[in-house]
């Protein structure tokens, strides 16, 4: 635990599942409508860090997200991102999966999906290759 990380020191009413090696909560800056987070509770700030067991209590709180997800805010698709590493983006150091819903026209064009993070190597389909 680290007293000045935000996710070590979550408010209950944030979160919406729990099991002894993770926790999911909704994000404070939703990317779009039920973007949630799932973090290991013990204080790590990548995903090379953490242990088997805490890997899979990640992935299955993906999946039981995902469920509720499903019933509160009917995406049609998901994206699941890790940010690991500041050149990565990450700005918290606490390992934390961002799993965002996806809708239909909420961008013109979702062709690409997380490549759009290195935006000027998203387009493959477009690019001629030798």
């Amino acid at each position: 635990m680290d007293k000045k990380c935000p996710f070590c020191k979550l408010h209950e009413e944030r979160i919406i599942n729990e099991c002894d090696l993770s926790i999911t909560f909704l994000d404070s800056y939703p990317a779009s409508p039920g973007h949630a987070l799932i973090i290991p509770k013990r204080h790590v700030a990548t995903y090379f860090e953490i242990s088997k067991a805490e890997q899979n209590a990640i992935a299955e709180a993906i999946q039981k997200a995902k469920l509720v997800l499903d019933r509160e805010f009917y995406p049609d698709g998901y994206n699941i991102g890790i940010n690991n590493g500041e050149a990565a983006g990450q700005s918290i150091k606490h390992l934390h999966v961002h799993l965002i819903p996806r809708y239909k026209g909420d961008v013109e064009n979702p062709r690409g999906g997380v490549r759009w993070v290195i935006a000027n190597q998203a387009n493959y389909w477009d690019t001629k290759r030798p």
